[in-house]
């Protein structure tokens, strides 16, 4: 039954007019009843598909008659369900957890204690500069750092913990065989190959604008906590600290010049309540991990 609720959950994602939290749906009421041998009518009630109905059906017939297809293309992929044992459990207590994990690389990432690290993709030296001074010294502490591989911040912090010997995790909102932006190439191959890559789009997917506030809920609920590195007020990286805080995890913001636009994001999370991170020996005197 586990093979056939991966086959299921692999097929539905690549189905049109069914979003995460319809897969969701259906895989509670396997959970509850152990059933799995669905009629399309059957998938279409549990997964409350109503709008895109007929997007479902047409996606879900093309599929049914290109099984040899399906099965070649699922094997290109290496993922994790739900339900698997090896899902990290911190991921599932948030809201609209992905369904499906896609990955590249080691696991076992996901068994140790990590931090996440969000930030301004145009940041300036002070920017960098924090990262320089913060990730070596959480890297000392065999803290896994968790980023979205995307410029600036996020791509700085992976490549200085690589640097300082650490282990890191990039979370994409493409398919795993994308690279976005192209200029983060070497960098999405060598987290692949020698650290873990995670995205819950199949192979093939390209970069699309709502594919990264859903990448983000991933980055805030993969670690014990996330801390900012500048963020403008209505920038994506503030949003996933928020989200952070909203899972119940701990979030830092490192403060910067309070005539800058990068700073108000993270002066704005503090005032509601973030830990105000001076230095990374400031995280790790307040957080708790999980792992």
């Amino acid at each position: 039954m586990e093979q056939a609720i991966k086959d299921l959950v692999f097929r539905l994602t690549n189905c049109q007019g069914i979003g995460n939290i319809g897969i969701l749906r259906i895989l509670k009421f396997i959970l509850e009843k152990e059933y799995i041998d669905f009629t399309k009518e059957e998938l279409i009630r549990l997964g409350a598909i109503t709008k895109y109905r007929e997007n479902f059906i047409h996606s879900w017939d093309q599929w049914a008659g290109a099984g040899e297809q399906l099965l070649r293309f699922q094997q290109q992929h290496q993922f994790l369900t739900i339900l698997d044992r090896q899902f990290p459990a911190n991921l599932k207590e948030i809201y609209n957890c992905p369904a499906i994990l896609f990955y590249r690389g080691d696991l076992e990432l996901l068994t140790k204690k990590s931090l996440s690290f969000v930030g301004a993709r145009n940041a300036s030296p002070y920017g960098f500069q924090v990262v320089r001074e913060f990730i070596p010294t959480l890297v000392a502490e065999e803290i896994v750092i968790v980023s979205g591989l995307a410029k600036g911040i996020d791509s700085s912090c992976h490549e200085a913990t690589i640097k300082n010997g650490g282990q890191t995790i990039g979370v994409i909102g493409t398919g795993l065989d994308q690279c976005y932006p192209a200029e983060t190439a070497f960098l999405h191959n060598k987290i692949a190959k020698e650290h873990l890559l995670l995205s819950e789009y199949p192979n093939g997917t390209k970069p699309k604008r709502h594919h990264f506030p859903m990448r983000n809920r991933i980055i805030a609920g993969l670690s014990s906590g996330t801390c900012l590195i500048e963020a403008s007020k209505k920038s994506g990286s503030l949003i996933t600290a928020q989200a952070a805080m909203e899972y119940g995890r701990e979030v830092f913001a490192v403060p910067g010049n309070i005539f800058l636009p990068h700073s108000e994001g993270s002066h704005s999370l503090i005032s509601e309540g973030a830990t105000c991170a001076f230095s990374p020996q400031d995280i790790l005197n307040q957080i708790n991990f999980f792992y």
